[in-house]
């Protein structure tokens, strides 16, 4: 058969597909990286991606406002956290004046200040949860070209972590 038959490409595709970029961590490779935040148990109430090369701060505002409204017992439900908890990465003046924005109280880590002996307290349960990620093989590595199915199989991976979570402590 020769190029440019049918069900052939005349060239190969581009790899990677959407929200991919040179990953530093990985000789250049493109990758993908997902953004978690988290409640006070390791539950995840939003994941975003974004391409390997893209700052964990630019994505701050976009992945606080994925948080759906959580239901409480009484009154109207809560639509974003009383106050967030991040790492040095988040230490930018943009970024906590984007929490105070939202009615969020900012606990960032200062840069050359603190150090992460106080932020260790709550980190462990951000490393958890992506840990808990990393463990369906189909989003540990990025198969898919298509961030829209990619992104589906997050939000199905934080779906099945949260039934978990729920069905140990509740039944």
């Amino acid at each position: 058969m020769e190029p440019g038959g049918a069900g052939q490409r005349q060239y190969p595709g581009k790899k990677g597909g959407a929200q991919t970029g040179p990953n530093p961590t990985d000789r250049g490779k493109p990758g993908s990286k997902r953004h978690v935040v988290i409640d006070a148990n390791g539950i995840p109430l939003a994941v975003t991606l974004s391409a390997a090369n893209v700052h964990d701060s630019r994505r701050l505002e976009e992945t606080v406002d994925a948080i759906p409204a959580i239901r409480q017992c009484a009154g109207r439900p809560r639509r974003r956290p009383a106050k967030l908890h991040a790492d040095k990465g988040y230490d930018f003046a943009r970024c906590r004046r984007a929490l105070r924005r939202r009615a969020i109280v900012p606990r960032i880590a200062r840069r050359g200040i603190e150090t992460g002996e106080r932020l260790g307290r709550h980190r462990w349960k951000v490393e958890r949860t992506l840990a808990w990620f990393a463990r369906f093989r189909r989003i540990a590595v990025r198969y898919e070209r298509r961030i829209d199915i990619f992104a589906a199989f997050h939000h199905l991976a934080a779906a099945l972590l949260t039934f978990r979570f729920v069905r140990k402590w509740f039944c």
